[in-house]
């Protein structure tokens, strides 16, 4: 399965796990609830989903690479205490508390989340010494003598022996009792993930025509050659950051990261490329509605290689019009519930201001919990800043009474609201501006029903196309209706047509 795949399951596995029956007990028992275990290739994204899932499950998380701990840690020390047992007293060894379910117990006294999930990765990389440790989490839920707290899930994870020489095999005894979900590198899993999180467009670029490079780890004779996903997106965060420093990345850079000298290589000459054609074609004109002939017979003249990457600029441009409408949308979202919250309990500057320190500080515990992405951090610090403006106008004009703040509230949203307004008719008008650019170029040839066919995947754009309606986007999808959209497609073509938009 691929790692969508894998996250969707362990999402419905904490749901049936941490289900409870009437009297509040857990409806599979503690020792039924089989740990997962994850087998895939490295860098596939095995770590991350953990957090993506304990965000959005809003339970804990606690995560150990265990090939970091020895016996002692995972286990406790021993120590010496007296026991009676009959009438006489012996000397009997106990352990102190294993290091990670200690943790775990940490982790509920700082958050106060009661349950949450223990990860293990690299399980299956443990010393000999330590591996009866790890069976006996796997198989009865504690290290030594210390259990793990009702509520809490063990997942694990591991890589298959052929990317790992210490690998261990698990016996059946230990295979029975728990869940085995083997994870494959899958490019289009991957891609939505990319335009969600805004991997560089140089890399979504490259890999939409180099796909076969996307995760690639071969043995040779000069050892292990390897590009991972995790790398690729490692790499794009430098390069963003590089790009806003005016700093170049070259091939020994990029090699660092892509740790496959002859990927490495491409990837370098066509980030070349991508900054060339940037200049070229000068995307965030033609996104301005400036069209001019010269490009468009160049680009009808070129190889097939620069017609896609033209395409791919398109789209970036396009992604990141569409990422910040959608950006500023969950701000003012999320604003105008706090404003409707606060008229219901009643509105004073005062309470204004309680409101605004009570969110921010609900704000920044969640981030310490680790239950808050970094996209709704991001928003949280954005409806912060708001909030600290709109106390300020409160508090320059005066307002008294609850009439008169809600009026100033109310001039000030809508002010905002007008400008959301005018950004998603701005986006909507570059959305435009490239498909006149698209058919000036290509008509309805397969560059075309590649960029529809970005658009009716990527995260941001189908986000966007549910609230804008482009007539020629539904009018191409009429006849290439492909995506896992497609009966959400037809639904809005249909109600187009009956509007007469179409």
């Amino acid at each position: 399965m691929n790692i969508k795949r894998a996250k969707q399951e362990i999402k419905d596995t904490i749901a049936a796990y941490l289900k409870k029956d009437e009297f509040g007990a857990y409806v599979i028992p503690s020792i039924r609830q089989r740990p997962l275990l994850l087998i895939g290739p490295p860098g596939v994204g095995k770590t991350q989903i953990m957090e993506q899932i304990s965000q959005e499950c809003r339970i804990g998380l606690v995560a150990y690479t265990i090939t970091h701990h020895t016996r002692q840690s995972a286990i406790g020390l021993p120590f010496i205490e007296k026991k009676q047992y009959g009438q006489s007293m012996y000397q009997v060894t106990e352990y102190t508390m294993s290091e990670i379910v200690a943790s775990v117990y940490d982790k509920i006294e700082q958050t106060g989340i009661k349950e949450g999930i223990l990860f293990i990765d690299e399980i299956n990389c443990v010393s000999e010494t330590l591996a009866p440790a790890m069976l006996q989490l796997l198989q009865g839920k504690s290290f030594g003598n210390h259990r793990l707290p009702e509520g809490w899930i063990i997942a694990a994870a591991g890589n298959p022996p052929e990317y790992n020489k210490s690998v261990r095999d698990f016996d059946i005894v230990t295979l029975d009792r728990i869940r085995r979900l083997d994870v494959e590198p899958d490019y289009e899993a991957w891609k939505e993930y990319a335009a969600a999180s805004e991997i560089h467009p140089a890399v979504q670029e490259y890999l939409s025509v180099r796909s076969q490079n996307f995760c690639r780890i071969e043995t040779t004779v000069d050892g292990r050659l390897f590009a991972t996903p995790r790398g690729w997106e490692d790499l794009s965060q430098l390069i963003q950051v590089y790009e806003t420093m005016r700093m170049p990345v070259d091939r020994e850079l990029i090699q660092e990261y892509i740790q496959f000298p002859k990927i490495a290589k491409d990837f370098a000459n066509y980030l070349e490329l991508h900054y060339k054609y940037k200049e070229d074609y000068q995307v965030d004109r033609i996104l301005a509605g400036e069209i001019s002939e010269a490009a468009v017979d160049k680009l009808q003249r070129a190889s097939f290689d620069e017609r896609i990457s033209v395409v791919g600029l398109l789209l970036s441009g396009l992604n990141r019009e569409f990422a910040r409408v959608s950006r500023m949308g969950r701000m003012m979202e999320r604003r105008m519930r706090l404003f409707r919250d606060l008229k219901e309990k009643g509105l004073s500057v005062k309470a204004f201001s309680e409101m605004a320190d009570g969110f921010q500080e609900q704000l920044e515990r969640e981030k310490e919990q680790g239950l808050v992405s970094r996209m709704d951090y991001r928003t949280g610090r954005e409806v912060c800043a708001c909030l600290e403006e709109d106390l300020r106008a409160l508090q320059n004009d005066g307002c008294t009474d609850e009439p008169q703040i809600w009026d100033l509230l109310r001039q000030r949203f809508g002010r905002d609201s007008d400008s959301y307004e005018a950004l998603v008719q701005e986006t909507g008008q570059k959305l435009e501006h490239g498909f006149d650019f698209m058919e000036a170029a290509f008509g309805g040839s397969q560059e075309m029903v590649l960029f529809v066919t970005e658009l009716n995947t990527g995260f941001y754009s189908v986000e966007f196309l549910k609230e804008y309606s482009c007539g020629r986007y539904y009018q191409y999808n009429k006849n290439l209706l492909f995506s896992e959209g497609e009966q959400e497609i037809g639904e809005m073509i249909s109600r187009m047509e009956k509007q007469g938009e179409l």
